[in-house]
Protein backbone atom coordinates (compact mmCIF):
# COMPACT_ATOMS: atom_id res chain seq x y z
CA UNK A 1 0.00 0.00 0.00
CA UNK A 2 1.24 3.38 -1.05
CA UNK A 3 1.35 6.28 1.76
CA UNK A 4 3.24 8.38 3.82
CA UNK A 5 4.31 7.46 7.12
CA UNK A 6 6.63 10.23 8.67
CA UNK A 7 7.37 14.03 8.58
CA UNK A 8 9.82 16.41 9.92
CA UNK A 9 10.68 19.83 9.56
CA UNK A 10 14.34 20.24 10.13
CA UNK A 11 16.50 23.37 10.33
CA UNK A 12 19.09 23.62 7.63
CA UNK A 13 22.12 24.88 9.51
CA UNK A 14 22.44 22.57 12.51
CA UNK A 15 19.65 19.91 11.33
CA UNK A 16 18.07 20.63 14.50
CA UNK A 17 14.22 18.92 14.53
CA UNK A 18 11.86 21.81 14.99
CA UNK A 19 8.44 19.34 14.65
CA UNK A 20 7.78 15.56 13.63
CA UNK A 21 5.37 13.16 13.50
CA UNK A 22 4.75 10.21 15.73
CA UNK A 23 5.98 7.02 14.42
CA UNK A 24 4.33 4.14 15.58
CA UNK A 25 6.05 1.22 12.79
CA UNK A 26 8.96 -0.35 14.84
CA UNK A 27 10.40 -2.16 11.83
CA UNK A 28 13.98 -2.70 11.48
CA UNK A 29 12.61 -1.12 8.19
CA UNK A 30 11.40 2.27 9.67
CA UNK A 31 14.46 2.49 12.15
CA UNK A 32 16.67 2.05 10.00
CA UNK A 33 15.42 5.28 7.87
CA UNK A 34 15.18 6.73 10.86
CA UNK A 35 19.10 6.61 11.01
CA UNK A 36 19.05 7.98 7.11
CA UNK A 37 17.02 10.77 8.51
CA UNK A 38 19.45 12.27 10.88
CA UNK A 39 22.24 11.42 8.42
CA UNK A 40 20.89 13.57 5.92
CA UNK A 41 19.50 16.12 8.74
CA UNK A 42 23.34 16.78 9.46
CA UNK A 43 24.06 17.35 5.60
CA UNK A 44 20.91 19.72 4.61
CA UNK A 45 23.42 22.44 4.26
CA UNK A 46 25.50 21.09 1.82
CA UNK A 47 23.02 19.62 -0.37
CA UNK A 48 20.64 20.78 -3.31
CA UNK A 49 17.02 22.14 -2.19
CA UNK A 50 15.10 18.99 -3.52
CA UNK A 51 16.47 15.61 -3.39
CA UNK A 52 15.24 12.37 -3.07
CA UNK A 53 16.96 9.21 -0.89
CA UNK A 54 15.35 5.62 -1.93
CA UNK A 55 15.76 3.03 0.53
CA UNK A 56 14.55 -0.37 -0.50
CA UNK A 57 10.94 -0.58 0.52
CA UNK A 58 10.79 3.39 1.33
CA UNK A 59 11.83 6.55 -0.24
CA UNK A 60 13.01 9.58 2.02
CA UNK A 61 11.87 13.19 -0.01
CA UNK A 62 13.14 16.43 1.22
CA UNK A 63 12.83 20.29 0.53
CA UNK A 64 14.53 22.96 1.83
CA UNK A 65 13.31 26.73 2.11
CA UNK A 66 14.60 29.65 4.23
CA UNK A 67 16.60 28.19 6.26
CA UNK A 68 14.54 24.86 7.17
CA UNK A 69 13.72 22.07 5.66
CA UNK A 70 11.22 20.14 4.90
CA UNK A 71 11.76 15.83 5.41
CA UNK A 72 9.05 12.70 4.75
CA UNK A 73 9.16 9.49 4.87
CA UNK A 74 7.08 7.52 2.57
CA UNK A 75 6.59 3.87 0.87
CA UNK A 76 8.24 3.22 -2.70
CA UNK A 77 5.54 3.04 -4.95
CA UNK A 78 4.11 6.23 -3.68
CA UNK A 79 4.14 9.15 -6.66
CA UNK A 80 6.73 11.59 -6.02
CA UNK A 81 4.37 14.23 -7.60
CA UNK A 82 2.42 13.69 -4.35
CA UNK A 83 4.97 13.45 -2.29
CA UNK A 84 6.48 17.03 -3.19
CA UNK A 85 2.64 18.28 -3.51
CA UNK A 86 3.02 17.31 0.69
CA UNK A 87 6.30 18.62 1.30
CA UNK A 88 5.42 22.17 -0.60
CA UNK A 89 1.81 22.65 1.57
CA UNK A 90 3.81 21.91 4.54
CA UNK A 91 6.33 24.28 3.76
CA UNK A 92 3.79 27.48 3.01
CA UNK A 93 2.04 26.56 6.29
CA UNK A 94 5.03 26.71 8.67
CA UNK A 95 6.72 29.42 6.56
CA UNK A 96 2.49 31.50 7.61
CA UNK A 97 2.51 29.87 11.02
CA UNK A 98 6.07 31.00 12.23
CA UNK A 99 8.28 33.34 12.04
CA UNK A 100 11.20 32.95 10.84
CA UNK A 101 13.17 34.75 13.40
CA UNK A 102 11.86 32.35 16.06
CA UNK A 103 12.94 29.08 13.97
CA UNK A 104 16.63 31.32 13.52
CA UNK A 105 16.99 31.07 17.27
CA UNK A 106 15.30 28.16 18.33
CA UNK A 107 17.73 26.46 20.58
CA UNK A 108 15.78 23.22 21.85
CA UNK A 109 14.50 20.31 19.76
CA UNK A 110 10.91 20.00 18.96
CA UNK A 111 10.10 23.64 19.85
CA UNK A 112 7.22 24.17 17.34
CA UNK A 113 6.04 20.25 18.03
CA UNK A 114 2.59 21.69 17.77
CA UNK A 115 2.76 21.40 13.95
CA UNK A 116 2.20 18.32 14.20
CA UNK A 117 -1.02 18.57 14.63
CA UNK A 118 -1.07 20.32 10.73
CA UNK A 119 1.25 17.22 9.73
CA UNK A 120 -0.85 14.26 10.76
CA UNK A 121 -3.97 16.27 9.31
CA UNK A 122 -2.10 16.79 6.03
CA UNK A 123 -0.63 13.30 6.16
CA UNK A 124 -4.28 11.71 6.49
CA UNK A 125 -5.54 14.20 3.19
CA UNK A 126 -2.75 12.37 0.88
CA UNK A 127 -2.97 9.07 2.46
CA UNK A 128 -6.50 9.04 0.98
CA UNK A 129 -5.81 9.94 -2.18
CA UNK A 130 -8.96 9.31 -3.59
CA UNK A 131 -10.84 11.75 -1.29
CA UNK A 132 -7.93 14.30 -1.29
CA UNK A 133 -9.47 17.54 -1.71
CA UNK A 134 -6.70 20.24 -1.44
CA UNK A 135 -6.31 22.73 -4.50
CA UNK A 136 -2.80 21.31 -6.83
CA UNK A 137 -2.20 21.61 -9.68
CA UNK A 138 -0.54 18.45 -10.84
CA UNK A 139 0.18 19.17 -14.46
CA UNK A 140 2.56 22.42 -13.07
CA UNK A 141 4.04 20.44 -10.61
CA UNK A 142 4.82 17.23 -12.95
CA UNK A 143 6.36 19.83 -15.52
CA UNK A 144 8.71 21.57 -12.58
CA UNK A 145 9.83 17.83 -11.76
CA UNK A 146 10.81 17.37 -15.36
CA UNK A 147 12.14 20.47 -15.45
CA UNK A 148 14.51 20.19 -12.65
CA UNK A 149 13.88 16.73 -10.97
CA UNK A 150 15.42 15.91 -7.64
CA UNK A 151 18.87 14.63 -6.85
CA UNK A 152 18.82 11.15 -5.96
CA UNK A 153 20.92 10.02 -3.16
CA UNK A 154 22.40 6.78 -3.17
CA UNK A 155 22.38 4.94 0.39
CA UNK A 156 26.26 3.92 -0.46
CA UNK A 157 26.84 7.73 -0.32
CA UNK A 158 26.20 7.34 3.42
CA UNK A 159 28.48 6.25 5.21
CA UNK A 160 29.07 6.59 9.26
CA UNK A 161 32.23 7.87 10.91
CA UNK A 162 32.91 7.88 14.95
CA UNK A 163 28.98 7.96 15.24
CA UNK A 164 28.31 10.95 12.80
CA UNK A 165 27.04 10.91 9.18
CA UNK A 166 29.20 11.26 6.14
CA UNK A 167 28.02 12.17 2.79
CA UNK A 168 30.82 11.22 0.29
CA UNK A 169 31.08 13.02 -3.26
CA UNK A 170 27.68 12.20 -5.05
CA UNK A 171 26.48 11.15 -8.46
CA UNK A 172 23.54 12.21 -8.84
CA UNK A 173 20.77 10.70 -11.60
CA UNK A 174 21.19 12.70 -14.85
CA UNK A 175 24.13 15.39 -13.15
CA UNK A 176 27.10 13.21 -13.24
CA UNK A 177 29.61 13.54 -10.15
CA UNK A 178 29.30 16.88 -8.33
CA UNK A 179 30.95 17.60 -5.24
CA UNK A 180 30.03 18.05 -1.51
CA UNK A 181 28.63 22.02 -2.45
CA UNK A 182 25.85 20.97 -5.22
CA UNK A 183 24.50 23.25 -7.63
CA UNK A 184 22.66 26.01 -6.75
CA UNK A 185 20.01 28.70 -8.76
CA UNK A 186 21.10 32.18 -8.61
CA UNK A 187 18.87 34.99 -8.32
CA UNK A 188 17.18 36.40 -11.52
CA UNK A 189 19.73 38.27 -13.47
CA UNK A 190 19.28 41.90 -13.53
CA UNK A 191 19.53 45.12 -16.02
CA UNK A 192 23.09 45.83 -14.42
CA UNK A 193 23.92 42.25 -14.49
CA UNK A 194 23.11 41.74 -18.48
CA UNK A 195 25.59 45.03 -18.88
CA UNK A 196 28.72 43.69 -17.07
CA UNK A 197 28.57 40.19 -18.39
CA UNK A 198 28.04 41.82 -22.02
CA UNK A 199 30.80 44.43 -21.14
CA UNK A 200 33.36 40.99 -19.90
CA UNK A 201 32.73 39.54 -22.95
CA UNK A 202 34.05 42.63 -24.86
CA UNK A 203 36.83 43.19 -22.87
CA UNK A 204 37.51 39.60 -23.36
CA UNK A 205 37.13 39.72 -27.10
CA UNK A 206 39.53 43.12 -27.24
CA UNK A 207 42.19 41.23 -25.23
CA UNK A 208 42.10 38.09 -27.74
CA UNK A 209 42.33 40.18 -30.69
CA UNK A 210 45.39 42.24 -29.25
CA UNK A 211 46.89 39.27 -28.22
CA UNK A 212 46.92 37.83 -31.91
CA UNK A 213 48.05 40.99 -33.10
CA UNK A 214 50.72 40.93 -30.73
CA UNK A 215 51.55 37.38 -31.71
CA UNK A 216 51.63 38.45 -35.82
CA UNK A 217 53.78 41.19 -34.52
CA UNK A 218 56.59 38.95 -32.49
CA UNK A 219 56.61 36.65 -35.51
CA UNK A 220 57.41 39.97 -37.84
CA UNK A 221 60.06 41.32 -35.70
CA UNK A 222 61.89 39.19 -33.50
CA UNK A 223 62.88 42.17 -30.71
CA UNK A 224 58.87 42.01 -29.49
CA UNK A 225 58.31 40.69 -25.94
CA UNK A 226 56.35 37.71 -25.59
CA UNK A 227 55.39 38.31 -21.88
CA UNK A 228 52.28 40.93 -23.87
CA UNK A 229 51.14 37.84 -25.52
CA UNK A 230 50.85 36.18 -22.46
CA UNK A 231 49.16 39.40 -20.64
CA UNK A 232 46.47 39.79 -23.01
CA UNK A 233 45.63 35.96 -23.62
CA UNK A 234 45.51 35.90 -19.01
CA UNK A 235 43.26 38.96 -20.18
CA UNK A 236 40.69 37.30 -22.31
CA UNK A 237 40.63 34.54 -19.73
CA UNK A 238 40.17 36.19 -16.70
CA UNK A 239 37.27 38.32 -18.39
CA UNK A 240 35.55 34.79 -19.60
CA UNK A 241 35.88 33.35 -15.94
CA UNK A 242 34.19 36.40 -14.65
CA UNK A 243 31.42 35.70 -17.24
CA UNK A 244 31.46 32.10 -15.80
CA UNK A 245 31.24 33.14 -12.42
CA UNK A 246 28.16 35.41 -13.11
CA UNK A 247 26.47 32.76 -14.91
CA UNK A 248 27.03 29.86 -12.62
CA UNK A 249 27.33 29.26 -8.36
CA UNK A 250 30.59 27.87 -7.54
CA UNK A 251 32.14 27.25 -4.09
CA UNK A 252 34.11 30.32 -3.01
CA UNK A 253 32.64 32.18 -5.40
CA UNK A 254 32.99 35.68 -4.02
CA UNK A 255 37.07 35.10 -3.34
CA UNK A 256 37.27 33.70 -7.20
CA UNK A 257 35.92 37.05 -8.48
CA UNK A 258 37.89 38.99 -6.15
CA UNK A 259 41.21 37.20 -7.80
CA UNK A 260 39.92 37.03 -11.19
CA UNK A 261 39.56 40.75 -10.84
CA UNK A 262 43.27 41.25 -9.39
CA UNK A 263 44.58 39.35 -12.21
CA UNK A 264 42.65 41.98 -14.88
CA UNK A 265 44.12 44.92 -12.64
CA UNK A 266 47.80 43.22 -13.08
CA UNK A 267 47.41 42.23 -16.56
CA UNK A 268 46.39 46.19 -17.20
CA UNK A 269 49.36 47.34 -15.36
CA UNK A 270 51.91 45.58 -17.32
CA UNK A 271 50.32 46.32 -21.03
CA UNK A 272 50.56 49.97 -19.61
CA UNK A 273 53.23 50.60 -22.45
CA UNK A 274 50.71 49.12 -25.12
CA UNK A 275 47.60 50.66 -23.99
CA UNK A 276 46.10 54.52 -23.40
CA UNK A 277 44.73 56.02 -19.95
CA UNK A 278 40.98 55.60 -21.37
CA UNK A 279 41.45 52.12 -22.42
CA UNK A 280 42.57 51.19 -19.23
CA UNK A 281 40.66 52.97 -17.26
CA UNK A 282 37.89 50.94 -19.26
CA UNK A 283 39.71 47.27 -18.31
CA UNK A 284 39.96 47.93 -14.89
CA UNK A 285 35.99 49.61 -14.34
CA UNK A 286 34.36 47.32 -16.35
CA UNK A 287 36.34 44.29 -14.28
CA UNK A 288 35.41 46.35 -11.15
CA UNK A 289 31.33 46.25 -12.04
CA UNK A 290 31.38 42.43 -13.17
CA UNK A 291 32.97 41.54 -9.41
CA UNK A 292 30.18 43.70 -8.06
CA UNK A 293 27.47 42.22 -9.99
CA UNK A 294 28.89 38.70 -9.17
CA UNK A 295 28.67 39.68 -5.07
CA UNK A 296 25.34 41.08 -5.46
CA UNK A 297 23.78 37.77 -7.49
CA UNK A 298 23.39 35.59 -4.75
CA UNK A 299 21.92 31.87 -4.23
CA UNK A 300 18.79 32.40 -3.86
CA UNK A 301 16.16 30.91 -1.56
CA UNK A 302 12.22 29.81 -2.35
CA UNK A 303 9.37 31.55 -1.83
CA UNK A 304 6.94 30.58 0.06
CA UNK A 305 4.50 30.31 -2.74
CA UNK A 306 7.69 28.36 -4.87
CA UNK A 307 6.26 24.70 -6.63
CA UNK A 308 7.69 22.44 -4.79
Amino acid sequence: MSMILSASVVRVRDGLPLSASTDYDQSMGMQECRKYFKMLSKKLSQLPDRCTLKTGQYNINFISSLGVSYMMLCTENYPSVLAFCFLDELQKEFITTYNMMKTNTAVRPYCFIEFDNFIQRTKQRYNNTRSLSTKMNLADMQTEIKLRPPYQISVSELGSANGFAHLSVAEYKGTGKISAAPHQRLEPVTLPGIVSFVLSLLCGALNLIRGFHAIESLLQNEGEDFSYVIAFFLGTAACLYQCYLFVYYTGWRNAKSFLTFGLICLCNMYLYELRNLWQLFFHVTVGAFSTLQIRLRQPQGKSPDYNV
